[in-house]
């Protein structure tokens, strides 16, 4: 069992920056994936990015390809999804997840992601 910590997040003006952590409460497997979503009210989850704990690619959706960057510390088995350049449209609840053995086709897919965090609110003012 793993369990997810979120923090962070919080309320900006458009163009702003923010930032949401995530700590696992155990390593997980080199392999295994932190995916990042947010869904705002209304909608559906949506996709926002992934990495792997052993590095290599991040992986963006295109709306935020550019402007948000996943940054890995494994010392503390955190992961930070770093947002600039803030928008309006980016107001939403920001969850990671940790999926465990995905390829690169299911990092999309909320449904393959086997452990949630809490969710964190952040919100962009126009």
């Amino acid at each position: 069992q793993i369990q997810l910590t979120e923090s962070g997040g919080g309320l900006v003006q458009a163009g702003g920056s923010l930032r949401v952590s995530c700590t696992a409460s155990r390593r997980t497997a080199s392999n295994d994936v932190v995916g990042w979503f947010r869904q705002a009210p209304g909608k559906e989850r949506e996709f926002v990015g992934a990495l792997r704990w052993n590095g290599g690619s991040a992986y963006y959706a295109n709306s935020v390809k550019g402007r948000f960057t996943i940054i890995k510390d494994n010392a503390k088995n955190t992961m930070t999804l770093q947002m600039n350049s803030l928008a309006p449209e980016d107001t939403a609840v920001y969850y990671c997840a940790v999926g465990l053995r995905l390829i690169q086709s299911d990092y999309a897919t909320a449904t393959r992601y086997e452990y949630w965090g809490q969710g964190t609110q952040v919100t962009v003012s126009s």
